[in-house]
């Protein structure tokens, strides 16, 4: 594990920052994003430590740092710097000491609803101008007030403080919620789980104008990566479990199904219910469950089965490896089963000894300390895999989507004819220009996908809304596939940037469950005839090898292509398009919207 990984040491990184960040450059294999820091207090730390995380989920960021308490101004007034920085993420970290109007007891109720209203549209001000540079913006709330002058009333009263700061965070996470590209840093939250007291400090205050406690940077900067990751599609994908002393105490094999502790009707099945039931939730957010246990598979599933007041069912797992089979082979049979990357893995594990192996066996695999099982749902929770920027329906449908691709795995196995088997499917499509209905998951979509990608060229929704505004400019494509199994969703999407009569394929990704199902003909068809729409007369492409994306190294040529540099960072291709194009896809019907 890293230093970094959660739960870290406060006091290590702030001390050892400097060496923690030697090693972390040694890696080679970053994405480089720009991020401007604004102020409404002192930040220098605060990015120091904010490097370090970012460094460590493989983002190697370049800072513009905003003067002290300057973030007001430098937004509303930029003299051009801000601009020509070209941000890909603004965080404005401010704190309640940035609340100008706060009520006092003299004020009448109407007063403290004007000073809110002012405080509101100064915030609001503050990020639709921070949005119009076309950056991910990145905003906190406010934590609560360091004392409170009616006491619990405080809460209640017009008048009160925490009354005040209550009904401000309210606005501001609805006025969120309703925009895109601005995400919300809970500092509220954040600070009432460490404590005011341990959050706010006085004497840091005083001397160096840090609106929290020097020491707990490392919080608020793991906080702000978490989303930054998320946004650019680094969040882990699936949760591999282990069964006995993990999902249920005692050893099922030995104790029996009716001697493991499961359900609230004796405290020692209380924590294991409660994790079962914090994982089922999981599965809602489209996150993929796994088993990996040394056990019988009869007798391991009869857990679920035979014990009803189990929150989890056999049907909510993707995959279930129970055997005796060292666990890393497991785990790295249930990446390739689920046609996912190990990296996107989460292995728990009550015992130390397995743990270590998988770390050992298996280094892109993450695999956090877990304790008792009090402590199950903090290590995963806590530890941001799964932070949510964006939540789109396929994203609600990513289990049942990979159940059916079992189904359709079943059903290639009774055909010895490929092309018969596609013809099986009936599918269908839907394919056209990128629109604002299917942004977030276009988005989404290009900042996850690794395998079937072939620049790694990453985009902020921001950026892809440019694209939709732009057809003079661009050529743009996203695709939906349906077979008799079920809906796959969008999977696909295509830019090329057209100048003269070149278009240059900038980016192209696919969702690896769908390959080789022809829907990347149906793409490619869809590109030469936009091209001969616009006049365009050949295409041009690029593959930037990695070492995810093997699968894709000889598709340009496989398709027509032909090659016009050869080197070990990049191949260039170019393609004459002919007068009489054939369409290479014919086993989808494609409905072009």
């Amino acid at each position: 594990m890293s230093v970094l990984d959660y739960p870290f040491d406060n006091a290590y990184i702030l001390e050892k920052k400097k060496s923690i960040k030697r090693e972390l450059l040694q890696n080679d294999k970053f994405i480089e994003k720009k991020i401007a820091v604004l102020s409404g207090s002192t930040i220098g730390e605060i990015k120091n430590i904010l490097e370090l995380f970012l460094l460590n989920y493989g983002i190697k960021p370049e800072f513009k740092v905003g003067g002290y308490n300057r973030y007001f101004e430098e937004l509303m007034f930029d003299d051009g710097s801000l601009k020509d920085f070209a941000p890909d993420f603004i965080y404005i970290h401010t704190s309640n000491k940035n609340i100008e109007n706060l009520p006092v007891p003299q004020d009448s109720e109407e007063a403290v609803k004007d000073k809110l209203t002012k405080e509101f549209e100064k915030f609001k001000t503050v990020c639709e101008k921070a949005l119009s540079f076309g950056a991910v913006v990145i905003v906190n709330n406010f934590e609560m007030p360091f004392y409170r002058m009616y006491g619990s009333k405080d809460a209640v009263a017009a008048q009160g403080v925490v009354n005040f700061t209550n009904k401000l965070n309210v606005m501001i996470a609805d006025y969120i919620a309703s925009k895109e590209n601005i995400y919300l840093n809970d500092i509220n939250y954040l600070s009432g789980l460490i404590g005011l007291d341990n959050w706010f400090s006085l004497e840091n205050w005083y001397l160096y104008k840090y609106a929290l406690a020097v020491d707990k940077i490392p919080d608020l900067a793991f906080g702000i990566a978490k989303i930054i990751k998320s946004a650019l599609g680094k969040n882990k994908k699936s949760v591999v479990l282990d069964l006995d002393n993990t999902l249920w105490g005692g050893v099922i094999g030995d104790d029996g199904v009716e001697g493991i502790a499961i359900g609230n009707e004796q405290p020692a099945g209380m924590s294991y219910t409660e994790f079962q039931s914090y994982l089922k939730r999981l599965t809602g957010l489209g996150i993929m469950l796994n088993v990996c246990s040394k056990n019988e598979e009869k007798i391991a599933k009869q857990g679920f089965t035979d014990r009803k007041e189990a929150p989890l069912s056999v049907d909510d797992f993707i995959c279930f490896k129970a055997n005796w089979e060292p666990k890393h082979l497991n785990i790295a049979a249930i990446a390739k089963e689920i046609n996912i990357g190990e990296d996107s893995l989460v292995f728990i594990d009550d015992n130390p000894a397995e743990r270590e192996i998988v770390r050992k066996s298996l280094p892109t695999v993450t695999v956090p300390e877990v304790s008792c099982p009090e402590d199950y749902i903090k290590a995963i929770d806590r530890a941001g895999y799964f932070e949510i920027t964006s939540f789109t329906k396929d994203d609600a449908k990513r289990n049942e989507m990979y159940k059916q691709n079992a189904q359709r795995a079943a059903a290639e196995s009774a055909f010895t004819d490929y092309n018969d088997y596609l013809l099986s499917l009936e599918m269908t499509g839907e394919i056209g220009p990128f629109s604002t209905a299917h942004c977030e998951r276009i988005t989404q979509l290009i900042n996850k996908t690794n395998q079937f990608n072939f620049t790694t060229r990453r985009y902020a929704q921001s950026e892809v809304e440019e694209i939709i505004a732009d057809r003079t400019n661009y050529i743009s494509a996203y695709a939906k596939l349906i077979d008799k199994f079920g809906d796959n969703g969008i999977t696909t999407c295509l830019i090329a940037s057209v100048e003269g009569t070149n278009a240059n394929i900038d980016l192209w990704v696919m969702s690896c469950r769908v390959f080789k199902r022809h829907l990347e003909y149906a793409v490619f068809d869809y590109l030469v005839a936009k091209c001969k729409e616009m006049g365009v007369k050949t295409i041009t492409a690029s593959y930037l090898p990695t070492a995810k994306n093997v699968i894709i190294k000889d598709f340009y040529e496989g398709i027509g292509f032909d090659v016009t540099l050869d080197s070990e960072s990049e191949k260039r291709y170019i393609l004459n398009i002919p007068e009489e194009y054939e369409n290479k896809n014919k086993v989808i019907k494609m409905e072009i919207v």
